[in-house]
């Protein structure tokens, strides 16, 4: 690189540093409510139900009685981080080390965005799309799963071993990290696979061992309903015109749609992610093409597919894709630019179904229905694009080639 690129590459990377500066002031003046958006104040998970959470950790037991609480036993780290910082209170600590993650992602990305084959657009990408989401990224700790996520991709190209305990660490936090494997085949993917089920069951048994209630979380949804702002929600929205009689409720910490065929739309959610896991299991037996991105590109899908087809879709699943999106946009070859510019575009629109116009989402009025429905058309869009770029990418094309006497199939590039 000569002088004249490596001064363009520090003014890009400046006006990167000022643009994410920018941004994250702005949020955390929201969080802080010294700027204060319309609808519910999203800060009061951390100041009300974290640390409510934290409180009963600190005496020894996991929160079982808590509706609420449907989380790994991973999550109980993320909950007590806070005492990291004693000289603050536990929102404002929370606050900082939420902050901290934002800025750990960022760097990685940077780093990952150099060099040969690789692109500056994922720290870019992270830097606009977690923005979108708003407030809700510094008040959920999903920003700190994403470091972890973000970190495990980055180092599974070179190393599996350490791809699989990342992902076995982000499982224990919140679950979906496991689906950053999805790419992992061959030896190296055993490696990674190995590792992952290795960290994540001595982690199990070291929180089993050390408090009661670790394993709750695996019965803690079983009754659960339609969230209102998923996928499956917008027939009962719909259905709220026609007349039906179901109503919204606080349930699991969530607004849910109670009443008739709420149940079967609940059964269909896991059909359909049942099927889309199905649709990954055939993917990866017929894959026989991949590139340096096609992990992260992997992943991001996986992690897409599941979140449409799920039963909930809450702000902050949003961070999740824009941190995986952000990872895929540090290769130069990958696949996935347009399902990343349509998870942006809905990033954007989910600031303002939440917390903006959440009253209008709860009540099925017209203006929150239609931000459902751009949103969650958004996400689908993008999901149906990633799965068909995936395969296009990945899986050899069938040809028909002549023979005397008979006509065969074969693959092409099997091995390319």
């Amino acid at each position: 690189m000569d002088e004249v690129d490596e001064a363009d590459a520090r003014r890009r990377t400046a006006a990167l540093l000022a643009v994410w500066t920018a941004t994250r002031a702005v949020l955390v003046l929201c969080v802080l409510r010294v700027l204060v958006l319309p609808g519910p104040d999203v800060g009061s998970d951390v100041s009300v139900i974290y640390r409510g959470w934290y409180e009963v950790l600190r005496h020894g037991s996991f929160p079982v009685g808590d509706v609420a609480w449907q989380y790994p036993p991973g999550a109980a780290l993320a909950v007590l981080s806070p005492a990291v910082l004693p000289f603050l209170d536990y929102a404002t600590a929370f606050l900082v080390l939420a902050l901290l993650a934002d800025l750990v992602v960022l760097g990685l990305l940077l780093a990952a965005g150099r060099g040969a084959d690789r692109s500056p657009l994922g720290a870019w990408v992270w830097t606009a799309g977690a923005a979108a989401v708003g407030p809700t990224l510094y008040a959920r700790y999903d920003v700190l799963v994403t470091a972890v996520a973000v970190a495990a991709l980055l180092a599974g190209a070179r190393h599996p071993r350490v791809l699989g305990v990342l992902a076995g660490l982000g499982a224990l936090l919140k679950g979906w990290p496991l689906l950053l494997l999805a790419g992992a085949r061959g030896t190296a993917g055993r490696r990674a696979w190995g590792a992952a089920v290795l960290t994540a069951a001595a982690g199990v048994l070291v929180a089993v061992s050390a408090l009661p209630g670790a394993l709750s979380f695996l019965s803690a949804q079983r009754d659960r309903g339609t969230e209102v702002e998923s996928v499956g929600a917008l027939v009962f929205h719909l259905a709220r015109w026609a007349g039906w009689d179901g109503r919204v409720e606080l349930r699991y910490g969530s607004m849910e749609f109670t009443g008739s065929y709420v149940a079967v739309a609940g059964t269909v959610a896991q059909v359909l992610t049942a099927a889309g896991l199905v649709w990954l299991l055939a993917w990866r037996l017929r894959a026989h093409r991949s590139g340096p991105h096609t992990l992260a590109d992997a992943a991001f899908t996986a992690v897409l597919l599941c979140t449409v087809t799920s039963r909930v879709i809450s702000p902050q699943y949003l961070v999740w894709l824009a941190g995986l999106g952000a990872v895929c946009l540090c290769f130069a070859g990958s696949t996935m630019r347009l399902p990343v510019a349509l998870v942006l575009v809905a990033a954007g629109v989910t600031v303002l179904e939440f917390p903006v116009f959440f009253a209008d989402v709860v009540a099925s009025d017209g203006l929150g229905v239609g931000l459902l429905v751009v949103r969650n058309g958004l996400l689908v869009a993008a999901c149906l694009l990633a799965c068909r770029a995936l395969w296009r990418a990945t899986v050899p094309p069938v040809r028909a080639v002549s023979l005397p006497g008979q006509v065969s199939r074969s693959r092409e590039g099997l091995h390319s």
